[in-house]
């Protein structure tokens, strides 16, 4: 019987693995195709790679740095809950933060009324411990300290990174680094 389930155990992960995400109403699932989280080529997204590139796929949930040298960084993230929540085009970082304090914004707190008005950094802060702005308000690219989060469909708008990741590429990108979400 041992021997049994350990030959079914690889086929019983494999399935696991590859079948469906639930997220937020246990009775809806969604299809993830594991394989669109693979490397990319800067070329058809930017025309150079000056100040660095940061590509975020909004499908695959992942975020793409390009640095000026052309060294590159794959990071699993969490994308914006609904597509009215999701913005896409280009920008770029414009303001980049140790210990990010949080104010959410009037609609996240019309929709969840619970909300703080402010909360100061440390650990329940939803920002993690850094954050990069974009210049659209309201949209940033930081971490979380709810591991959880990571791969889903979680955010208000922003993108996030584990605290590890966007630590790692908060010391790569620049200030002026163009980003696009697609």
């Amino acid at each position: 019987a041992g021997a049994s389930a350990l030959l079914a155990a690889p086929a019983l992960a494999q399935n696991f693995s590859s079948s469906t995400e639930i997220e937020n109403d246990v009775s809806s699932s969604v299809r993830r195709n594991v394989s669109a989280f693979r490397m990319r080529d800067w070329q058809p997204y930017f025309s150079s790679l000056k100040n660095g590139a940061i590509l975020c796929d909004i499908d695959s949930r992942a975020l793409h740095y390009w640095g000026p040298d052309g060294v590159y960084a794959l990071y699993p993230s969490s994308v914006p809950l609904s597509e009215d929540l999701t913005r896409r085009g280009r920008t770029e970082i414009v303001r980049k933060k140790v210990g990010p304090s949080w104010t959410p914004t009037a609609s996240m707190r019309e929709r969840d009324p619970t909300l703080p008005a402010f909360m100061p950094p440390g650990p329940g802060n939803p920002l993690g411990t850094h954050a990069m702005y974009l210049d659209w308000p309201a949209y940033l690219i930081h971490g979380t300290h709810d591991t959880r989060k990571i791969g889903r469909r979680s955010s208000s708008g922003c993108i996030g990174l584990y605290n590890e990741h966007i630590e790692e590429l908060f010391a790569k990108a620049e200030i002026g680094t163009q980003v696009l979400l697609l």
